[in-house]
């Protein structure tokens, strides 16, 4: 009876009956029973181990704060992010999980067993940063405001995530679904999602039912996932002298042809589609017709029609302008382009109707913070796109300068992002 049409995963429906007889509690009839995921927040914290365990979230937000500093400053460069995987570890075996491991990918994993035959969920927050080795991680702190690069993003979510455990253990909250807690590698650029892309892999992890990832501030309920595709392009020729081999086609001619091809597409304003070439290099010296030159583009939708469709007349622009560079010279040598795929994120979306969604709404009305859905790229849009029930949600605080040395997080509501993530933790381990 707990299975709903879509995607036949179990729904939060009745889920506080089941709660409540049996922890001894009154439901006034079958049909408010049957209200769903929309007041699921409020009528959770009727139970006494819930209310415990979000309550003590004032208490804990220090802790949380004084976690967040610490992850911070261990670097997690792109692709390595071990040391920071090790600490996250070690918190983990501290704070009672069970099954601590660290995957074949980098992953660091713990269990929370169930009580019952509930759902399996998963909470994570990505361990990683955009930041390249050797950046400076201190953090500062200036009254409320942390600086430091990756303190919100995400920081932030690593602690709060930390802080979920700590309250269900601290409190003795029983669940009848497992949670597996998840410190993820690779949802930030060229890493291209691939911790969560294991996760949902063949040698990943088993049935998960519903998925949530902890990213960066705020309290936004992120229930859309941008889908994107990257590319580097190179453009290759034989090279020459700039004066002796004028006449042969050249590379880097090749590629400003194809980004002003890019750059005239016209894209759907809804749904959103976006695309921009960021980088670019190649050549030895003014005075030499370049043997390479190279480009890279990232393109991006909340729709894979459109992003397909923007993916194709792309790909026609290269072509055309290798085409248009040869034909401009007529030389026996000529330029070929290279395109390799670097970035492969799918678009996917949970309803806003869904159970997962409502119950994040629930939650924040509950913890007194106004609800507001949106789309994003992050963690979940490969659940998304398996259909499995997904969201990603902020960890409270007020975040600044995502990506930069100038990143800054104030504290100010974190405690209510930390409540916001145990209760919706609870909400979701309910059959």
């Amino acid at each position: 009876i707990y299975l709903s049409g879509e995607a036949g995963h179990m729904t939060v429906r009745r889920q506080i009956a089941i709660l409540a007889v049996g922890l001894g509690l009154c439901v006034a009839t079958a049909a408010s029973a049957q209200q769903g995921a929309s007041d699921i927040g409020s009528r959770l914290m009727q139970v006494p181990a819930v209310a415990a365990a979000t309550q003590a979230a004032d208490r804990l937000e220090p802790w949380v704060v004084e976690q967040q500093i610490a992850l911070c400053e261990v670097e997690a460069p792109p692709f390595r992010e071990e040391a920071r995987g090790k600490v996250y570890r070690d918190a983990f075996t501290k704070l009672g999980l069970s099954r601590v491991r660290v995957d074949a990918v980098g992953n660091v994993i713990g269990e929370r067993p169930g009580s019952a035959n509930g759902p399996h969920v998963v909470i994570s927050a990505h361990l990683d940063t955009v930041f390249p080795p050797g950046t400076p991680v201190h953090v500062s702190r200036k009254g409320n405001v942390l600086l430091g690069p990756g303190i919100s993003d995400d920081c932030r979510g690593l602690a709060v995530v930390l802080g979920v455990i700590r309250a269900l253990q601290d409190a003795k909250v029983s669940t009848p679904g497992r949670i597996t807690f998840v410190g993820t590698v690779g949802e930030e650029g060229l890493g291209d999602l691939r911790g969560v892309k294991h996760l949902f892999g063949p040698d990943g992890l088993r049935g998960i039912d519903r998925f949530v990832s902890i990213d960066g501030s705020g309290f936004g309920v992120t229930n859309g996932g941008v889908g994107s595709k990257r590319y580097r392009v190179t453009f290759k020729g034989p090279g020459g002298h700039s004066y002796g081999a004028f006449g042969m086609p050249n590379p880097l001619h090749a590629l400003g042809r194809a980004v002003a091809a890019i750059a005239a597409l016209e894209v759907p304003t809804s749904p959103k589609t976006t695309f921009n070439v960021g980088r670019v290099g190649g050549g030895t010296s003014v005075n030499s017709i370049p043997f390479e030159a190279w480009i890279e583009i990232d393109l991006r939708s909340e729709q894979p029609e459109p992003l397909a469709g923007l993916d194709a007349h792309v790909r026609k622009a290269i072509e055309g302008a290798v085409a248009a560079e040869n034909a401009r010279w007529r030389h026996t040598a000529t330029v070929t382009a290279d395109v390799e795929l670097v970035g492969d994120r799918p678009a996917g979306r949970t309803p806003d109707t869904s159970d997962i969604v409502q119950a994040a709404m629930s939650v924040l009305r509950t913890v007194g913070r106004p609800a507001s859905l949106h789309t994003s790229s992050t963690d979940s849009n490969v659940a998304m796109a398996r259909g499995v029930p997904a969201i990603t949600i902020g960890g409270g605080g007020i975040g600044s300068g995502s990506h930069s040395l100038q990143e800054s997080f104030d504290v100010t509501g974190g405690g209510d992002g930390l409540r916001q993530a145990i209760l919706l933790t609870i909400a979701l381990a309910q059959p």
